[in-house]
């Protein structure tokens, strides 16, 4: 079925980035997730060619397009190399940070934050999740006192995208521990701030070019300044932000099973058992007619996503259909795709080997299934 969402302009973007791909990350990826961390320099690079920030106003270095599906293009060619890992980081900064430094800050906190972040000198990273607390943010414990003009942080985070080469950390605190979601504030907490450490990048199953880490405040002195939005209404801006991060999850999710299954096909196609290619036998055969219906219907729901998403249209419930449904459709096809490669299929030599590795944690971070499927219930007045 013919897509019809994209113009020329997003044509000539989409071929422009795929280049940027296959010059910039291909060649170094597999050294990357040995090395468990992308360099610094990748974002500047993709900050100089323009792939950074687009919906950032030009004063700033940003593109000046607010049209996310120049961020779904992204996605699409980071999955079609098989380079989830090592283009993650990328994603992260412009899908679900940007958001809140375009929305939510002053106008000195733009001049001082967006141009860093247009060219890729500041890298960035949000925290909300802690070792205990899971998807349960109103119980967090990472506190912020105000004491004159800085607050003073205490507590820690986990699994955070980005948290060792993060500059800029969107940070949940509670403002006001005898309130749950009402006592939650966001702060920006920068690199080279006393008290603020980071942990071991943590050794994840998959996503291995991806650094993950955790973050530690102890006694951070924090400026009024660094802020976002108002003390106190941190949850609602959180709210407001996680419909556009968890299409970006699905936007990705859709992306990889189609690779998978183009993988898959390619193989099945030239490998032979019993003097016949393997992708001829009727069981193969109805195999990939089912990840192929499924990923074009998945498709479909996320190209309108993006389109209600760009029209302000976009509803919590609509997003966390998106997300657990097509999370939950790339594991299904990547596991698939592993039983037909056969014993291949669990090689690492392999990308769909790495891309089944990196594939399990798209259930669980950005809100688990269950997660989503409680907002999409809560929805239906249940």
């Amino acid at each position: 079925m013919r897509r019809a969402l994209f113009t020329d302009e997003h044509d000539l973007f989409r071929r422009s980035f795929r280049s940027f791909v296959e010059n910039e990350i291909v060649p170094h990826h597999l050294t990357w997730e040995q090395e468990g961390i992308v360099p610094r320099e990748l974002f500047l690079a993709a900050g100089e060619a323009g792939f950074l920030c687009m919906a950032a106003p030009e004063e700033y270095g940003g593109g000046g397009v607010d049209d996310f599906r120049y961020n779904l293009i992204i996605a699409e060619e980071i999955q079609r190399a098989g380079v989830a890992g090592s283009g993650l980081g990328i994603t992260l900064h412009n899908d679900i940070c940007l958001p809140y430094f375009l929305s939510l800050t002053t106008a000195e906190q733009k001049a001082r934050w967006l141009p860093g972040m247009c060219s890729g000198a500041l890298i960035t990273a949000i925290a909300m999740t802690e070792p205990t607390i899971g998807s349960d943010l109103a119980s967090m414990r990472t506190s912020a006192v105000r004491d004159g003009d800085h607050y003073v942080v205490n507590g820690s985070k986990t699994f955070i995208t980005n948290g060792i080469n993060a500059d800029l950390v969107i940070t949940a605190v509670k403002t006001d521990p005898s309130q749950r979601h009402k006592g939650m504030s966001l702060l920006v907490i920068e690199r080279g701030m006393a008290g603020f450490e980071r942990g071991r990048n943590l050794d994840k199953v998959g996503l291995h070019a991806q650094d993950t880490a955790e973050l530690f405040f102890t006694d951070v002195e924090v400026p009024a300044g660094n802020l976002l939005g108002q003390e106190g209404a941190g949850f609602l801006h959180l709210v407001d932000n996680l419909p556009q991060e968890r299409l970006s999850i699905a936007m990705s999710a859709v992306a990889a099973a189609a690779q998978a299954l183009a993988w898959t096909l390619d193989y099945v196609r030239e490998r032979e058992a019993f003097g016949q290619p393997i992708g001829s036998f009727q069981n193969s055969r109805f195999r990939l007619a089912e990840m192929k219906t499924e990923i074009d219907i998945a498709q479909v729901f996320v190209d309108r996503c993006v389109e209600a998403l760009d029209a302000g249209e976009l509803t919590a419930e609509e997003a966390a259909e998106a997300k657990w449904w097509c999370t939950e459709l790339q594991k299904r096809v990547v596991d698939t795709c592993v039983q037909l490669y056969g014993g291949y299929g669990y090689m690492l030599e392999y990308p769909i080997a790495r891309a089944y590795v990196d594939a399990r944690i798209q259930t669980i971070y950005g809100g688990t299934t269950e997660i989503m499927k409680e907002i999409v219930g809560r929805s239906l007045g249940l």
